[in-house]
C-alpha cells in the first residue's frame, strides 16, 4: 500500500483538496487532520478531488464521512470529484452518494 498525498488549492466556491495514493487505515487520519485544518466558511464547498486515489478502505470511507460532518457543522458542504470506479461502487452500495454529491471532476464540483 502506498502513501497518501493531499494538495490544497482554492476555487471560487471554497477549498479543493486533491487526494492521491491510498486512503486506508494507516493514513485516513491524515485526511481528517487536513480537512479540520482547512479554513472553511459557511456556505462554502469543500471539494475532495479523488482522481489520484488508488485505494480506499473502510477507514477512508469513514474519513470522507467525517469530512462531510465537519463541513456541515460549519454551515458548509462537501462534494466528491472524480471518484475512481471501485470507490464509487462502494459509495453507491452504502448510500453515501445520496448524502455527498458526486461530480465527474473538481471544476464541475466547485461550480455545482
Amino acid at each position: 500500500m502506498g502513501l497518501l498525498k493531499i494538495t490544497a488549492r482554492d476555487a471560487t466556491t471554497g477549498p479543493v483538496l486533491e487526494v492521491s495514493g491510498d486512503l486506508d487505515y494507516r493514513n485516513a487520519t491524515q485526511l481528517r487532520e487536513h480537512v479540520t485544518a482547512t479554513v472553511l466558511r459557511p456556505d462554502q464547498r469543500l471539494v475532495l478531488d479523488l482522481s489520484g486515489l488508488e485505494f480506499c478502505d473502510s477507514s477512508g470511507i469513514s474519513a470522507l464521512i467525517a469530512a462531510h460532518h465537519h463541513a456541515t457543522t460549519l454551515g458548509a458542504n462537501v462534494a466528491l470529484a472524480a471518484v475512481p470506479a471501485p470507490t464509487l461502487r462502494i459509495l453507491r452500495l452504502i448510500g453515501l452518494d445520496a448524502i455527498i454529491p458526486l461530480h465527474p471532476d473538481s471544476d464541475t464540483a466547485a461550480l455545482a
